[in-house]
């Protein structure tokens, strides 16, 4: 199979879809693999080290796009939207349920989707979204401690305090990956922090795990203590977006008058925009932009914020994704998604048509069943 690795051109976005050791392991296996040059330089990862692990570098983007599978890191954007052949199959991060605009495009260019984000392994858990989840979580408090340092009337606070300063008070919202790793975080740079979950049963399994690792975190269910939960964000002087559903849009759990009561120069790192942001008040923001004020309240809503750490992430983001990508080109892309009910579930589009049910609701119109198993396709 001929892979396509391409740059990514999103603002501020530094990743790269594989590193060198994995296309070194799909040449190997006999795959062609086509790279865009440059593709990896942000990341830190040479033209010379792809070309050494037997991929063929092109000047221009053309060549790999033009493969049977692509795979790159964020959503296709509006500049790639030429770029795209008939048939092809892309691979990475979609976050299609905020652009309907951009699921229409990638409908009328036949092209096929699998969403990164919604590939599950055997056990039901999201393997590639997972590492980069538990980065956003880990960089949430470091974006919170420049957003406080943010020039605005009231703010100005140093999230560790000092000396007889107390350190910031952080509400973190969402008990996965994201809200897990950001309470650890925020609790080791001396924080009070209070967790917030909707359910149950990942509340308790994050804070038994916050327990065992002996990190000092508060934590609630929202649906059980409404007024406590208002009264926690009207005190924070942080509050983490942390709720995270693959394929649906996040739940706005944060009114304008929320905010409001929060103290003037307050922050809020919403690590939900990328699927609509989890207050009244949230719109996605850039690298190269990340940070406006809204009620009072400094507003920090980068979509891709593994993109800080592109080397990091990088490596983290290939390794979990080198397995399927493997298996897609070693079996062909329809047999591959009819023996992997896994990377079958990551399946947005094919060949026009909408596959993903939460997708195909939000446009209103009704999902194809395994639309590969009946159309001609490129593999």
């Amino acid at each position: 199979m001929r892979i396509g690795v391409v740059r990514e051109t999103k603002d501020g976005e530094r990743r790269v879809g594989l590193t060198p050791d994995g296309v070194r392991e799909l040449v190997r296996a006999g795959h062609e693999v086509v790279v865009e040059h440059d593709a990896g330089r942000a990341s830190g990862f040479a033209d010379d080290e792809y070309a050494d692990a037997g991929a063929t570098l092109h000047a221009d983007a053309e060549p790999a796009w033009h493969s049977d599978l692509v795979v790159k890191v964020k959503e296709v954007q509006r500049s790639e939207l030429a770029l795209l052949a008939r048939g092809t199959t892309v691979f990475g991060f979609a976050q299609l349920i905020r652009d309907p605009e951009l699921v229409v495009a990638l409908a009328a260019a036949h092209v096929n989707v699998i969403a990164a984000e919604a590939v599950r392994d055997v056990h039901g858990e999201l393997p590639v979204l997972a590492p980069m989840s538990r980065i956003a979580g880990r960089l949430a408090p470091l974006a919170g401690a420049e957003a406080l340092c943010h020039a605005v009337e009231g703010g100005g606070t140093l999230i560790t305090g000092v000396d007889d300063v107390a350190p910031a008070r952080v509400v973190v919202i969402g008990a996965g990956n994201v809200g897990r790793e950001a309470a650890h975080v925020a609790a080791a740079l001396g924080c009070h922090v209070h967790l917030w979950s909707r359910g149950g049963d990942r509340l308790a399994r994050t804070a038994h795990a916050l327990a065992r690792s002996r990190t000092p975190v508060v934590t609630d269910r929202i649906g059980r203590s409404a007024t406590e939960f208002a009264e926690a964000v009207a005190a924070a002087d942080l509050v983490i977006g942390a709720v995270l559903e693959p394929g649906e849009a996040s739940p706005t759990l944060l009114t304008r008058a929320m905010l409001r009561s929060m103290r003037r120069g307050a922050a809020l790192v919403d690590v939900c925009i990328d699927h609509g942001g989890i207050a009244e008040t949230s719109r996605l923001t850039t690298l190269s932009d990340p940070m406006y004020v809204d009620e009072g309240i400094v507003h920090y809503a980068v979509p891709n914020m593994p993109a800080r750490v592109p080397r990091t992430a990088t490596q983290a983001y290939a390794a979990a994704a080198l397995p399927r990508i493997a298996r897609l080109a070693a079996d062909g892309i329809a047999d591959a998604l009819d023996a992997d009910p896994g990377l079958a579930a990551g399946v947005a589009i094919w060949d026009g048509v909408l596959v993903d049910a939460g997708l195909a609701s939000a446009m209103g119109t009704r999902p194809a069943l395994h639309p590969w198993r009946h159309r001609t396709v490129t593999a």
